[in-house]
């Protein structure tokens, strides 16, 4: 894993030397030789010791030696290494070395510079400008360069591609099937579908979620259609029913199924966790736990509050190109100057920030309220920026009034927002930063979820094959504001599913997000239609800004070859 943790940008070589000396310095103080010795990375971790474990135990296998996990946070809990990276010697920061994985280059790829960066300024450096302390999380820059090699148009549009990947991946893969608090009390039920399977989920018991096979053990039949609350789940065809928690209850003719028992009739159960709020399901029963995928969100998000968030709308349309079309058309920035151009005053883009923190975990950030580096700065003006934003009229945003004297639109709008939210919420949202009330800070969880970070309404994307056609997918848009402070929580807003002759902007509820979903799903049915008369049966990628593009498909290529 390259990571560079550095404030400030300049050219590559130099950024990179001061890393190697600071790097070196603490590895000197560090007495735990054998893994000192890597030429590594530095990882900043507050307050998260199950992050510490994850990431040494993927990288150096002895997570479960504790004696020797504890040296080495010890080790590294030292005033010089504080010293080092200019941080007072807070020690509730845990530090962790990751072994540094140098590509392993082509000859072709000698050709050119495969850390290649946007040479203008840097979100890092706009990061240097926040009116408040920046979270850790956000100072963290981890890229890898994956490789350069195109891949098949095919994989976009072979039915035989897309069965390898429902049996390889979607029917192993963790996914996210729907919030907690959509079944907040017991009997809450709702159905989630995937490829041909549907899962009910259940609140069997207040502390307890539980994910069937929505399926009848009789004859088949689905045992809900629709979310609702039961006491009990029972079969609409023939009346076999079942307990909550999915245990045999009762049919109406037991005399002609005495040959069945309470164990043949146990309701098929998949395994299913709970991470920020949200319900995740996997059909296989070897799947890692959850938090092993989950990994380095739990501490990004440690502040972030995503538990005490409910759900304000959730959108849904069917788009007509493969589901991988639909995803990464939300994983890169650099779409925005030819397909949004209308946000370049205000919106980053090529100068985005893109990681990659596990196999599973990767994002993008992209700052607000300053604007594209493609823009001549000089014709910019703070006021334009202010005027041009709030003429979005996103909801959290007031009325918004003349930029005073000497600050900068940056600065303003993200106060207005920390007003507006107080307002509207009770909560107090002065300590946090500029950057995490203002900017796109996109995590993606493999293979088909995406959390916004930050403290402003969280939005939250999925993507899904619609059934088994390969041409189509299912595109869903939620919002999750923070529950009231002093109120009750509010019931979650039902999910909107559009029709095929809506736009994504006449779900009013969206409100500016509308006008650029339909922008972005303008291009995807012609990526589709693109795709299957491509000349060359080649897809090529950046390797930089599409890297979380590529990792998506390295990810597919690993679960159909059986390596994960």
């Amino acid at each position: 894993m390259c990571l560079r943790y550095l404030k400030g940008s300049g050219p590559l070589g130099v950024i990179k030397a001061r890393r190697k000396s600071m790097l070196e310095s603490v590895l000197i103080s560090t007495p735990q030789a054998p893994f000192a010795a890597h030429t590594g990375s530095l990882v900043w971790v507050l307050d998260c010791r199950r992050y510490i474990f994850w990431q040494a135990d993927r990288f150096f296998g002895f997570a479960q030696d504790f004696h020797l996990m504890n040296q080495l946070l010890g080790s590294c809990r030292g005033q010089k290494a504080s010293k080092v990276f200019g941080f007072a010697a807070q020690f509730s920061v845990l530090r962790c070395f990751v072994e540094q994985r140098e590509p392993v280059l082509k000859e072709s790829d000698k050709a050119f510079d495969i850390h290649a960066r946007f040479e203008g300024e840097s979100y890092q450096d706009i990061l240097d400008r926040d009116t408040r302390a920046v979270p850790e999380c956000l100072r963290v820059e981890q890229a890898q360069y994956l490789g350069s090699d195109p891949v098949p148009a095919s994989h976009y549009t072979s039915v035989d591609r897309f069965d390898q990947e429902v049996e390889h991946m979607w029917m192993r893969a963790w996914q996210m099937a729907c919030r907690v608090e959509e079944i907040p009390e017991v009997g809450d039920y709702l159905v989630y579908e995937i490829i041909d399977k549907s899962v009910l989920l259940v609140r069997s018991a207040p502390d307890r979620i539980q994910a069937f096979y929505n399926a009848c053990l009789h004859r088949g039949r689905k045992l809900a259609l629709t979310a609702g609350n039961k006491t009990e789940l029972k079969c609409p065809f023939h009346g076999f029913c079942w307990q909550l928690n999915g245990d045999f209850k009762s049919c109406p003719t037991p005399w002609d199924y005495q040959h069945l028992d309470a164990k043949t009739l146990q309701l098929p159960e998949l395994k299913a966790d709970t991470w920020g709020g949200f319900v995740f399901v996997s059909f296989d029963e070897a799947a890692p736990p959850l938090m092993d995928v989950i990994g380095p969100l739990d501490w990004h998000f440690k502040d972030w509050h995503l538990e005490d968030r409910a759900i304000t709308y959730h959108v849904a349309k069917v788009v007509p190109c493969n589901w991988k079309v639909v995803a990464e058309a939300f994983m890169e920035s650099q779409h925005a100057p030819t397909t949004h151009p209308q946000i370049m005053t205000h919106v980053t883009d090529v100068n985005s920030q893109y990681d990659l923190f596990s196999d599973y975990v990767s994002r993008q950030i992209s700052a607000s309220a300053e604007p594209s580096p493609l823009l001549d700065r000089e014709t910019v003006s703070e006021q334009r920026i202010l005027d041009d934003m709030t003429s979005r009229r996103y909801k959290i945003y007031s009325d918004v009034k003349p930029l005073p004297p000497g600050v900068t639109a940056r600065a303003f709008m993200a106060e207005n927002v920390r007003e507006s939210l107080q307002a509207l919420n009770g909560h107090d949202y002065g300590r946090y930063s500029d950057a995490e009330m203002l900017d796109s800070i996109l995590y993606n969880v493999f293979p088909n979820f995406s959390v916004w970070g930050g403290m402003k309404p969280t939005r939250v994307y999925r993507w899904r094959p619609n059934g088994r056609d390969v041409d189509s997918a299912i595109m869903e848009i939620y919002q999750l504001d923070l529950v009231p402070k002093d109120g009750e929580r509010p019931r979650p807003a039902p999910r909107r599913v559009l029709s095929d002759d809506e736009r994504w902007s006449d779900a009013e509820e969206l409100g500016g997000l509308g006008a650029i979903a339909d922008q972005d799903m303008g291009n995807l049915p012609y990526v589709q239609q693109g795709l299957k008369s491509s000349g060359n049966n080649q897809v090529q990628f950046g390797n930089y800004q599409d890297m979380r593009i590529r990792q998506h498909h390295i990810m597919i290529q690993r679960y159909i070859d059986g390596e994960i």
